[in-house]
């Protein structure tokens, strides 16, 4: 298994090379997608009768730069047959689709299943029918490649929802210890866990290549809510999650994992999951701690991402001996930015504050027979009055002005919600009761 991670590591330079090749063979430059049109390499050939960067459509600038393309660019070109094609396909230039030059596909194939695409701008002349038999030959090997990375992804796959799916005891140290086989020297690193959720869909090959995401080491799609560990019976839901594993340079730094949470919120917006896209959109400008500011309705209605999807970082740890631990704070951190929208898209563990605790409470926790009335449908306003009081530490100025009310309402509506829940709001006690349960109830 250790020579299977170190063939792993070494892909990259490898598709690298093979690309390069296919640029001197056609003398244009050359960009290899996975079938996600995800972007690989990109061969960028150099010499006198160069294309001029300029010409360069908006479609290509933003696989370029984005290392990805639209579901509407990949239903485009999709529309011209290269899922089926055998050899090269032609693609005229369609401006009205942000497609300003003819594209050249040569489909990336293994044993007739195509896995990527390598793509180039057409030029006049061209390349000649034998160039492009050459090329064609180097998409065979680029295709043997991929579909060994695959197979050695999907290893690492199964090892890490073992992992996170095992009992705690000797059932999920072996299958670590697996896992950190597999990793070879990498396990011994500084790494940190991400959960995405909820995921769009359960299907392995929806998920993106591990390759894509900057610092992944592998990643799984796995119950949200499901199995038997303490980590998945906290989650209280339902559907599935992402999980990717993260190496990190240091652990002072998530910025890796951030890079990829916001990555793969936009694809589960891109694959149309609720709410999803504003989600993505939203963390696209997003750190780990940044977020919307305002509350929503009340408690128990989760606005987060438009009520889509979001993303939780655990902190970071070396050696993968607390992975379990990692993959609970992720899951947290994940429900924290559902549930409280300045917390997300992208939540980070260490900055998620009462609901460390909070999430790992039981479900039950958030009805507590005191909140029986007030959480009521007709008294949305007076919980998230009471709310609001609360999170601005008692302070009846502060709280009358985020609300946008008089004082004189604010005293009103706080005495209903003593009298709906029987607590005081003059006792610390009652007062951190009706806080943590106001709380527990948005999870």
């Amino acid at each position: 298994m250790r020579e299977n991670a170190r063939v792993t590591s070494s892909y990259k330079g490898d598709y690298q090379e093979l690309v390069d090749e296919i640029s001197e063979l056609l003398g244009a430059p050359a960009t290899l997608e996975n079938r996600n049109f995800e972007l690989i390499a990109f061969g960028a050939y150099d010499s006198e009768g160069d294309l001029d960067p300029s010409a360069l459509d908006p479609v290509r600038t933003r696989s370029i730069l984005t290392r990805r393309s639209t579901a509407a660019v990949r239903h485009w070109f999709e529309g011209f047959g290269i899922t089926r094609a055998t050899g090269p396909v032609r693609i005229p230039r369609t401006p009205e689709a942000g497609v300003y030059r003819g594209r050249i596909c040569l489909p990336v194939r293994h044993r007739g299943v195509v896995l990527g695409y390598v793509w180039l701008l057409d030029y006049d002349p061209g390349p000649t029918d034998r160039q492009l038999a050459a090329a064609m030959l180097v998409t065979g090997r680029i295709g043997a490649l991929l579909a060994d990375e695959a197979q050695h992804g999907a290893d690492l796959t199964r090892e890490l929802r073992a992992v996170l799916t095992a009992e705690p005891g000797w059932p999920r140290d072996m299958a670590a210890a697996e896992l950190r086989t597999a990793l070879g020297a990498r396990a011994d690193g500084p790494h940190t866990v991400v959960c995405v959720a909820p995921w769009p869909s359960a299907d392995p090959d929806d998920a993106p290549s591990v390759r894509t995401l900057p610092g992944a080491r592998a990643l799984c799609v796995v119950p949200w809510g499901g199995g038997t560990s303490p980590a998945f019976k906290a989650l209280g839901e339902t559907g599935q999650s992402l999980v990717l594993l993260v190496g990190l340079r240091s652990t002072d730094t998530l910025t890796p994992a951030v890079s990829a949470a916001t990555r793969l919120l936009e694809r589960a917006g891109a694959s149309g999951a609720g709410g999803a896209g504003r989600a993505g959109a939203g963390a696209k400008g997003a750190s780990a701690q940044d977020g919307t500011t305002g509350r929503d309705g009340g408690p128990g209605r989760s606005t987060a991402g438009g009520g889509g999807v979001a993303a939780g970082i655990a902190a970071a740890r070396t050696g993968l001996d607390e992975l379990g631990t990692a993959w609970a704070e992720a899951s947290a951190a994940a429900r924290a930015a559902l549930a409280e929208p300045r917390l997300g898209p992208v939540a980070r563990w260490a900055a998620i504050g009462p609901y460390r605790l909070l999430t790992g409470l039981p479900p039950e926790a958030a009805h507590d027979p005191a909140l029986r009335g007030l959480l009521s449908p007709a008294h949305r306003e007076l919980a998230r009055t009471a709310e609001v009081y609360l999170d601005c530490a008692g302070q009846a100025g502060r709280t009358a002005a985020e609300l946008g009310i008089h004082r004189q309402t604010l005293y009103y509506r706080l005495s209903r919600v003593e009298q709906l829940t029987g607590l005081d709001l003059d006792d610390g006690e009652d007062r951190l009761l009706l806080h943590m349960a106001l709380k527990a109830a948005r999870l």
